[in-house]
Parts: C-alpha cells; sequence; structure tokens
C-alpha cells in the first residue's frame, strides 16, 4: 500500500515539460599580467517533452562575479572645495553583472518575477540596511550602477541572445580586465508572457595564475614578506632610474 501511494503522488508531480542544456566556450579564466578581458560564449538548448507552445519563449542570461560590500559618497562643494557629506554602506554588490535577454528586459520578465529571482542590476544588489544611513538609498545605489557601468563591470545587453527555433540560444558576454578573482554564478532563465518556466545555474571560476597568483598569496599568507620585497624594489627601481640618468647626462 505505501507503495503504491507513493508511485501515485510521483504521478501527480508536474513533469517539467521545457528544460536548459547549456555549454559555455570557457568555465575557467586565468587572470595574467597580459589579461585584456575575454570573452564567454553562452550556448545551449531547451529540452522539451511536450509540442512547442504557440506562445514565444524568451531567454534571459545572467553573470554575477563575487558579491562585496561597498561604501558609496556623496560629495558636495563647501568653501570653494569639494568634500564628502554622506556616505552609504550598501550590503552587497557584485563586482561584474550582466543580463542578455531576447527583447526589452521589462517585456521578457515580470516585475514579480524580477523581484523573486533578483535578476535586473538594481535587484542584484543588496541594501537593507543602507536605508538608516540616508533617505535617498536609491540615489546611492544608482550612482554605484552609473560608475560601474562606465568601467563595463555592469552590463544590460538587451536583444543580444539569439533563440533559433524555439530551441537553440547563443550569446557572448565580454568579461572587462579589471575582473575580481573568484565564482560568476551563471544563471539561465527560461520565461514565457514574463513568467520563469524553468531555470539552469552554472558558473565560471576567474583566478590569478603564474607570477600574479603567487604575489596575491605571499601578500595574503607572509605581508612583512612582501612588504619588504615591494620596498627593495621600489628602492632598486630608483636607484637604476637615477644611474640611468647619470649616464645619459654625461653623454
Amino acid at each position: 500500500m505505501r507503495l503504491l501511494a507513493l508511485a501515485l503522488c510521483l504521478l501527480a508531480l508536474p513533469l517539467k515539460a521545457e528544460e536548459v542544456v547549456l555549454g559555455l566556450s570557457r568555465d575557467k579564466v586565468a587572470i595574467t599580467a597580459t589579461f585584456e578581458g575575454s570573452e564567454i560564449l553562452i550556448f545551449g538548448a531547451v529540452k522539451r517533452e511536450v509540442a512547442i507552445p504557440d506562445i514565444p519563449l524568451d531567454v534571459v542570461i545572467t553573470v554575477a562575479g563575487p558579491s562585496l560590500p561597498v561604501s558609496v559618497r556623496r560629495k558636495d562643494r563647501r568653501f570653494g572645495i569639494w568634500v564628502n557629506t554622506d556616505e552609504v554602506r550598501l550590503d552587497a554588490a557584485p563586482t561584474f553583472y550582466a543580463v542578455a535577454t531576447t527583447g526589452p528586459l521589462d517585456q521578457v520578465l515580470s516585475a514579480t518575477e524580477d523581484l523573486r529571482h533578483r535578476v535586473s542590476i538594481p535587484r542584484a544588489i543588496r541594501s537593507v540596511g543602507a536605508a538608516s544611513m540616508a533617505e535617498d538609498v536609491e540615489n546611492f545605489t544608482e550612482a554605484l550602477i552609473r560608475i560601474r557601468r562606465d568601467q563595463d563591470a555592469y552590463q544590460l545587453l538587451e536583444n543580444t541572445v539569439a533563440l533559433d527555433e524555439q530551441t537553440l540560444f547563443r550569446t557572448a558576454i565580454r568579461l572587462p580586465a579589471n575582473l575580481t578573482e573568484g565564482i560568476y554564478p551563471t544563471r539561465i532563465f527560461l520565461t514565457r508572457e514574463g513568467r520563469v518556466v524553468s531555470q539552469f545555474e552554472t558558473a565560471i571560476d576567474v583566478h590569478k595564475v603564474g607570477l600574479e597568483r603567487w604575489l596575491f598569496t605571499l601578500s595574503r599568507e607572509q605581508p612583512l614578506v612582501y612588504g619588504l620585497m615591494s620596498l627593495a624594489i621600489a628602492i632598486a627601481a630608483g636607484w637604476g632610474a637615477s644611474a640611468a640618468f647619470q649616464v645619459l647626462r654625461r653623454g
């Protein structure tokens, strides 16, 4: 009887009509001294157990860097000079965030689903504790978004996801040179009429390699040695520049 009841419960569960089968051109990004950014190709297919519905499907893809607390300061002109007047500390903001879609974001994803899954750039920033620091917290959040957009760290890429025959999708996201090391969660949402019908998540590993990795580890694990080595290099560089200048003057 228990087996029969379990079987009936399983049959009562809804089958997933559409699922994402995903691929990445690369799931690891190495940061070196000559790193100037990288382009990640995200592609995949929609696996179905039923016929393609008449209502068109849309795809939303997000790539997020590590989230860290960040302080945003407002400057004002006082007595002829610019000084910091207000400061808001946001709980967590992704160091990199990109949203790519098959159409305008407000059309392919409803506000309710955006709130639930935190897809848009403003929703990806958490500022719960910032409300007590200033009345206009939204202005500080908008300023952070504007600054990081100018740095290519925040990207809204509407109409950049190609969807062929309602089955195959692909897009390319450019990672800038100033990446923060860590795991970059990558999410894919299938939406229909603004509602999420399926989602999939994977990750991209961004890490330093070679000399950069060694210096980063040394600065964290042996800061005294790292400081002395940096001082020695600075002295040697200064002495070398001075000696070269003296040679040029004599010549």
